[in-house]
């Protein structure tokens, strides 16, 4: 794991990968846990019998658990210890490539994008790439923008 304690130290990584997390294997315990927390029951993700003679052989995990699942494997990868309030402010762009399948393993790989000073800190870019173990286009490809503020 990288860590970071100063923006100096953040600048410089601009452009960097930053390593990969340890893969994680996605269980039908966990989409359903996500199914009912979000409210999406589709069958493709909760209904096993079903989805055994759908379009993808067996349950999927629905995109946006691959999603959030980044906070957790990115944190594996990378430590953000700057001396003032770090902020998720958001997605440029996201993309699910490919389904994770139930029982698949999934990692992320993490690279720090441009660096930019605002007037009260700078906006990192990161760049996030889920891949399944064993498949070669990615789960999910995330452009996510995070704020180092000053004390």
């Amino acid at each position: 794991m990288q860590v970071f304690e100063t923006i100096d130290a953040v600048r410089s990584a601009a452009g960097t990968r930053l390593g990969a997390s340890e893969w994680l294997e996605v269980t039908q315990e966990r989409v359903d846990a996500f199914a009912d927390a979000t409210g999406d029951r589709q069958w493709i993700h909760v209904d096993v019998d079903r989805a055994t003679s759908g379009p993808f052989g067996g349950t999927i995990a629905h995109g946006y658990l691959t999603l959030s699942l980044l906070p957790h494997l990115g944190s594996q990868v990378v430590s953000l210890r700057t001396p003032g309030p770090r902020i998720n402010y958001g997605l440029n762009k996201v993309r699910f490539p490919t389904p994770v399948r139930v029982g698949a393993r999934i990692r992320v790989t993490v690279s720090f994008g441009a660096v930019t000073q605002l007037p009260h800190g700078v906006q990192v870019v990161q760049h996030s790439i889920i891949e399944i173990d064993g498949v070669d286009k990615p789960a999910c490809v995330a452009e996510s923008l995070v704020l180092l503020l000053d004390e």
